[in-house]
């Protein structure tokens, strides 16, 4: 090997060291993000109504007990009207789930902290996850829903099965809103959003995708675990009849890595859409 080979190989590990370090920081760099979120026919009691969204923690050998704590710390601190668990709250193993749920559940909002279960949740152990959100008062909507109230006006809170692990029911999730009412969808994957023809369905929160994990500049994400690739990476998205919001998630799985894609807990401030008949 000459000297210059060498160098440049040293120079290339150096990089890739470098990188891969940067990358795993960025994995716990956990941020708030922010949206505006305007709805045609919300009631005017839920203007500016300040959602919660957290999704895809994976508590486990990367993201430990200290992380969902901070997660816990900040959502507090936002001072929450809503805050809506989307799943995937522990990792790799089952023994993860009851301490992360119990972290979770010092969560607190005005109108409650609601959740579904992930991919991950069901593979590991529905059973198990379902029974200690509710040994811990976290309220699980799994096909199904629940009205919210606030200054005489009610909008309906529905959750949906996972669609990759599970069977999910819209049916069976709206069976309690009312055939003018106003809901919003709580789906741990974001390709609901595709499918979603139900007009009562205003809104759509999901994850999973953990927008990619990395984000490259132009050619975005390489790999979304998502049937529309791109479309549903992360944000606030548009679907043929119904939007919605796919966070980053606030965890990764492995490798453990972020890049151009920082772990988020989302903070949604809902506003009635100017015009719109219902919502006076």
């Amino acid at each position: 090997m000459t000297r210059r080979t060498f160098i440049l190989r040293g120079a290339q590990a150096l990089a890739f060291a470098g990188a891969t370090g940067f990358s795993l920081a960025e994995a716990r760099r956990l941020q708030v993000t922010e949206e505006a979120v305007f709805l045609p026919g919300l009631p005017m009691a839920f203007q500016g109504l300040r959602v919660v969204v957290i999704s895809d923690i994976h508590h486990g050998i990367f993201f430990p007990l200290s992380y969902v704590r901070k997660i816990v710390t900040l959502s507090n601190s936002l001072s929450p009207d809503l805050v809506l668990l989307l799943g995937d709250y522990a990792y790799h193993d089952r023994r993860y789930i009851p301490a992360a749920i119990q972290e979770l559940s010092a969560l607190k909002s005005e109108l409650g902290v609601y959740a579904i279960l992930g991919n991950h949740d069901i593979g590991m152990s529905r059973e198990l996850t379902s029974r200690e959100l509710e040994r811990n008062g976290l309220k699980e909507l799994t096909n199904t829903g629940v009205a919210l109230e606030r200054g005489g006006q009610a909008i309906y809170l529905a959750g949906l099965d996972d669609l990759q692990a599970g069977r999910p029911d819209l049916r069976r999730a709206l069976a309690g809103c009312q055939e003018n009412g106003f809901a919003i969808l709580m789906s741990h994957s974001p390709d609901v959003i595709e499918e979603t023809r139900d007009r009562r369905v205003r809104f759509v929160v999901a994850g999973h995708t953990h927008g990619g994990q990395v984000c490259l500049p132009v050619i975005g994400s390489p790999i979304v675990p998502s049937q529309y690739g791109q479309k549903y990476r992360a944000g606030l998205v548009y679907g043929p009849q119904v939007n919605g919001y796919v966070t980053c998630g606030a965890g990764a799985v492995f490798p453990p890595i972020r890049l151009g894609c920082p772990p988020e807990i989302a903070c949604l401030t809902f506003w009635p859409l100017s015009g719109s008949p219902d919502a006076s």
